[in-house]
């Protein structure tokens, strides 16, 4: 099949959830396919992709639009930074040819499945489109729980408007709706009865451990990865530590944070910090995995399926999550993770088992074995192949 994927950016580095989904979804349907062709803005946030796999990579050039600029459109801001007038013409030249399928990643490329429609094709395409979320659902809970001012309240209600019209625009329009959990896919069909789903979680190709041992010996500390430039994010990370810093002060643990924020943000929680130490971006975090004893996932904001619970599990990390924040794995790795209400309930559930150091170690074997069978990326590209095939 000639195939063409349009995504927001070239996923490179995939040094977050959705890139790495998108590289590797997109790479491995082109494996499976055997070609495809990729479009994508690329600029001072993105590197090359790699050569290889049937893929063909198209870089737009020229930047995004500024936040500004993209706060007055009626797109939702996402959509609007990416939707340049030089990646329009890249895709006007593109619509041009014939295509026997189109995957529109990421539901702020539905300015680009609005454009196609306009053309009215006369020999349309199979279209997909990648949710990466349920994201109204996700950009609603943003807006609700947010204790941001008032000013950027509005704009995230305001946003979540744009999203909820564009998602469902792309979900009423295309043939099939990819989801990374069954959740997202029920939602879906909930708000449109008939809608083709087909779920795809992540797979797997990182880092493996393939023994590692946790002891009495080794340092009380626990991790959290991730990249906070997302607004639900950085929610997540403030809520947490207002109730988790000082408990693992008091116990003695330290809490080591890893990942790229904002400098506003570290500026904003360094000051009062007791306990835990924020990293920013680390290039290889392997030895701050090394010395801790539990990852955490303490995201009460924001559905969809944690990546990170695959870093952590196949490198051997005992896992300690909210109950809510576990869709879409398989039930016997749940079974193997400290699960909890809410974020006080976790924080003491951490201090609780950090020194049970028989149980953890039992986890983390558990949780590997489950695993390894279960999370291969080129699974997931036959079955998008299958799905737009058919």
């Amino acid at each position: 099949m000639k195939c063409l994927w349009i995504a927001r950016e070239i996923p490179f580095p995939a040094d977050s959830g959705d890139r790495i989904y998108t590289a590797q979804l997109s790479q491995s349907f082109a494996h499976a396919n055997g070609d495809l062709t990729f479009i994508g803005i690329a600029d001072q946030h993105t590197r090359p992709a790699p050569a290889g796999a049937g893929m063909q990579w198209k870089s737009v050039g020229g930047g995004r639009y500024g936040t500004a600029r993209s706060l007055l459109s009626t797109m939702p801001l996402v959509a609007a930074m990416h939707a340049t007038g030089r990646y329009r013409a890249e895709l006007s030249a593109l619509y041009a040819q014939h295509w026997d399928a189109i995957v529109f990643d990421h539901y702020a490329s539905g300015w680009a499945l609005r454009e196609f429609m306009q053309k009215k094709p006369s020999l349309r395409p199979r279209l997909a489109y990648i949710a990466h979320n349920h994201e109204e659902k996700v950009l609603r809970a943003v807006a609700a729980e947010s204790d941001a001012g008032l000013i950027k309240r509005a704009g995230f209600w305001q946003n979540y408007l744009k999203v909820k019209s564009m998602e469902r625009y792309m979900v009423e329009t295309v043939d099939v709706v990819t989801a990374i959990t069954a959740e997202d896919a029920a939602g879906f069909t909930a708000q449109s009865p008939g809608v083709k789903t087909l779920v795809l979680t992540p797979g797997y190709n990182g880092k493996v451990s393939e023994s590692r041992r946790i002891d009495a010996a080794g340092p009380r500390h626990v991790i959290m990865v991730g990249s906070f430039r997302w607004a639900a994010k950085q929610e997540n990370l403030r809520q947490f530590l207002r109730i988790a810093d000082r408990a693992f002060a008091d116990a003695g643990i330290v809490f080591d944070v890893v990942g790229d924020m904002p400098a506003a943000l570290r500026k904003e929680l360094e000051p009062g910090l007791k306990a835990t130490v924020l990293h920013g971006f680390v290039d290889d975090p392997s030895p701050i995995y090394e010395r801790a004893r539990i990852a955490l996932v303490p995201e009460a904001i924001g559905g969809g399926f944690k990546l990170k619970f695959l870093d952590y599990v196949f490198q051997r990390l005992p896992v300690a999550t909210l109950a809510d924040a576990v869709a879409g794995l398989p039930a016997q790795l749940r079974a193997q993770m400290i699960q909890s209400p809410d974020h006080a309930a976790l924080a003491q559930a951490v201090v609780r088992g950090i020194d049970d150091v028989a149980a953890l170690e039992r986890m983390q074997n558990a949780a590997f074995d489950a695993a390894r069978s279960l999370f291969r990326w080129s699974d997931r590209g036959q079955a998008l192949l299958a799905a737009l095939a058919q």
